[in-house]
């Protein structure tokens, strides 16, 4: 087996590496200090938003439905991710591949079909609510 010798002599080029790589860190740190400029004007600690002035608060409240639409992306990309190893490997899986995709597929349809009849791909107000409402608006009551 091996032994604590051999361990170590594949180990240092690693740390020697990892030397490097800080030494040259710190350097570069250091001589940006050193040859940086030193200023304290009024604007030194704003930050900078393409030469347009701030106004307001960076805390803006953001609607739930942003945060949906978020998790919707994530899970969807994630899915083309998943689709397109699948296609690299498509060779190499079979047909046992492509009925797994096709699994995939359908489950993702399902999700996407619930999601969509729970509401959670409404942006607006109900149509159905709007047309309503224009009827009772107009609508004129009879005396």
């Amino acid at each position: 087996m091996y032994t604590s010798t051999e361990n170590a002599t594949v180990l240092w080029p690693m740390l020697v590496y990892g030397a490097i790589v800080l030494s040259l860190v710190g350097a570069i740190l250091g001589l940006s200090y050193v040859l940086g400029q030193h200023h304290n004007e009024r604007a030194t600690g704003e930050p900078y938003e393409g030469g347009i002035l701030s106004a307001g608060s960076a805390r803006m409240r953001f609607s739930s439905q942003f945060y949906l639409v978020a998790m919707l992306f994530v899970i969807f990309d994630v899915e083309t991710i998943f689709i397109l190893s699948w296609a690299i490997a498509f060779r190499e899986l079979g047909w046992y591949g492509y009925m797994g995709v096709l699994v995939f597929i359908g489950l993702l349809a399902i999700v996407l079909v619930y999601e969509w009849r729970n509401g959670a791909l409404d942006f607006g107000p109900d149509g159905k609510k709007i047309l309503a409402a224009y009827k009772k608006m107009t609508h004129k009551p009879s005396s």
